[in-house]
C-alpha cells in the first residue's frame, strides 16, 4: 500500500413539468440522514490555494512517504485522446480517425461542482484549477446537489427541490439567443448570469418534487460521421419515480415507479449508470439497491448490506458499489450478494476506471480500495473530511468538502495535493467529470 501524507500546493431552453409523491424533504443544503462534516483532527498541512482567477497565494511545503513516484504501477495515460468504451479492464479503445474523444478533448477537462448554498454550479478546469464559469441551477431555491457529465463533456445538475438543468461545456455549442453575435456566458465565480440570460444553458426541465437528487448520463453511441456521441439520455429521480430524459431536449421519455416495498415508501437518493445504460439506484426509503433495465424498464431490487449505502458507483467490470455508513460494499452480479469492508465516512465513492474505488473516511483520509480484494491499496491524507469523491481524465482524485468552500485534487502517483477554495456551500458526490461513465463496465443481469 502506498501512503501519501502531503502538504497542499496551489496550483433559449425547453421547459417541462411533472408531479410526484410527497416524502418529507430536509432543509435546503442538508441531507436527510443526520450526517455530520466529520472534520479532521490534528495538525493541518500548510495550504497554498488557488483563487477564482487561478492565481496562487500563500506558501507551501510538500513531503511524501511511501514509495517514490512511479515505483508502483504506471502513471495515468494522458498522452492524447482516447476513451475506454469496452466492458472491463480490456485495453482502451483507440481514438477514432475523426479525432476521438476522452482525455484529449477539452470538453472533458472540467469538474462540475454544485454550490448548494448559492444555488449554482461551478465549472473548474481540472488542469489549471481555474473556475471558468458559474451558473444558476434553477430559477430560484433549487438547492443543487448531484452533477453528471456525459461523453461530450456537457453537464446535468439536479436540484433537491426539483428540476434538472443541462449546460454545454464548449462555448461553440452554446446558443446566441439574443442574436447579438456573441455568446453571453459566465466567465467565472463572480459572473453569474441571471436566469434566462446564460446562453450556455442547453435546457431546464422543471420537476415538482420534494426530492430530486440523482443524475446519471447514459453513454449513447459514438457516431463517426458526426465525430460525436449521440443519443445520450439522462436518468434522474423525482421522489419515488425514476425518469429517463432525452439528453438533447430534456423531454421526459420514460417514467418508472419504484415500488413502495416493506419500508412503506421509496426515496431514490443516489444513482449511477453502467455501460449498457442500466440505472443502479439507492432507495433509502426501503434500504434497497435497485436496477432499472435501460431497454425493458423492468426494475429489480435487493437489500443493502448491513453497512448501508449513501454514495454509489459502478466499477470497470460493471459491478455496483455503495459506500457510507462505515466502509464500502461490492455487489456480486452472479450471486446477488455483498462483500463489504469496514471503515468510516458517510460520503461518496468513485471508481477510477481501473482497479480502485476511492472513498474518504471521517478524518480526511482518502482510500483506494482494490475492486477484487477490497484491500486498501492507496491512501492520501487531505486536510479535512471530503464528502464528494470524483476522478478526472488525468487520473487525479478530487474531494469536495462538506457544505464548504474547498475542493482538493490529489495525484495518487506523486501524492501532491492542490486546492481550490472559492466554492459556496459545496456539496457533490457523483461523477463530476464523466470519467467514471467513460470507463464503466456492463451491468449484467443479477438473479432476482
Amino acid at each position: 500500500m502506498r501512503n501519501h501524507l502531503v502538504a497542499i500546493t496551489a496550483s433559449s431552453f425547453l421547459s417541462l413539468s411533472i408531479a410526484c409523491g410527497d416524502p418529507t424533504a430536509p432543509p435546503a443544503g442538508t441531507e436527510s440522514d443526520g450526517e455530520s462534516s466529520g472534520a479532521s483532527t490534528g495538525t493541518s498541512p500548510t495550504i497554498t490555494s488557488v483563487d477564482e482567477t487561478g492565481m496562487m497565494t500563500g506558501s507551501a511545503t510538500s513531503s511524501t512517504t511511501g514509495e517514490p513516484p512511479g515505483t508502483t504501477g504506471d502513471p495515468p495515460d494522458t498522452d492524447g485522446p482516447g476513451i475506454k468504451l469496452d466492458l472491463g479492464a480490456v485495453p482502451d479503445m483507440p481514438p477514432p480517425i475523426c479525432g476521438g474523444a476522452g482525455n484529449g478533448d477539452l470538453s472533458l477537462s472540467y469538474i462540475w461542482i454544485a454550490n448548494s448554498a448559492q444555488g449554482t454550479i461551478s465549472k473548474i478546469d481540472t488542469t489549471t484549477m481555474v473556475e471558468e464559469g458559474r451558473y444558476q441551477a434553477r430559477p430560484a431555491g433549487g438547492d443543487p446537489s448531484r452533477t453528471s457529465v456525459n461523453l461530450a463533456g456537457d453537464v446535468a445538475v439536479a436540484n433537491r427541490n426539483g428540476g434538472v438543468t443541462k449546460f454545454w461545456a464548449n462555448e461553440e455549442d452554446c446558443h446566441d439567443a439574443n442574436g447579438n453575435g456573441v455568446i453571453n456566458t459566465s466567465s467565472g465565480a463572480g459572473d453569474v448570469k441571471s436566469w434566462g440570460q446564460e446562453e450556455c444553458m442547453a435546457w431546464h426541465t422543471p420537476l415538482v418534487c420534494d426530492s430530486n437528487r440523482p443524475v446519471a448520463w447514459t453513454r449513447g453511441e459514438f457516431d463517426e460521421g458526426e465525430c460525436a456521441f449521440v443519443n445520450m439520455q439522462l436518468w434522474t429521480a423525482c421522489d419515488d419515480q425514476v425518469l429517463l430524459l432525452d439528453g438533447e431536449t430534456g423531454a421526459i421519455e420514460e417514467t418508472v415507479p419504484v415500488p413502495a416495498g416493506a419500508g412503506g415508501w421509496a426515496f431514490v437518493y443516489g444513482g449511477a449508470a453502467d455501460a449498457d445504460g442500466n440505472f443502479w439506484g439507492l432507495d433509502m426509503g426501503n434500504n434497497n439497491l435497485f436496477r432499472v433495465d435501460h431497454q425493458t424498464l423492468v426494475t429489480q431490487s435487493w437489500p443493502l448490506p448491513p453497512l448501508g449505502g449513501y454514495g454509489i458507483t459502478v466499477d470497470s467490470v460493471g459491478r455496483p458499489w455503495v459506500c457510507g455508513g462505515g466502509g464500502v460494499s461490492r455487489f456480486d452480479l452472479v450471486t446477488a450478494t455483498w462483500n463489504s469492508t469496514g471503515g468510516s465516512g458517510i460520503g461518496g465513492c468513485m471508481s477510477d476506471g481501473d482497479q480502485l474505488i476511492w472513498h474518504g473516511n471521517d478524518f480526511g483520509l482518502v482510500m483506494g480500495f482494490n475492486i477484487e480484494t477490497l484491500a486498501v491499496d492507496e491512501q492520501i491524507q487531505l486536510p479535512e473530511y471530503v464528502h464528494g469523491i470524483s476522478v478526472d481524465f488525468a487520473g487525479k482524485v478530487w474531494g469536495v468538502s462538506f457544505a464548504g468552500s474547498n475542493a482538493y485534487r490529489a495525484d495518487p502517483v506523486t501524492g501532491i495535493v492542490n486546492s481550490y477554495n472559492n466554492l459556496i456551500g459545496a456539496y457533490t458526490y457523483s461523477d463530476m467529470t464523466g470519467h467514471a461513465l467513460s470507463t464503466v463496465g456492463g451491468g449484467g443481469m443479477p438473479p432476482s
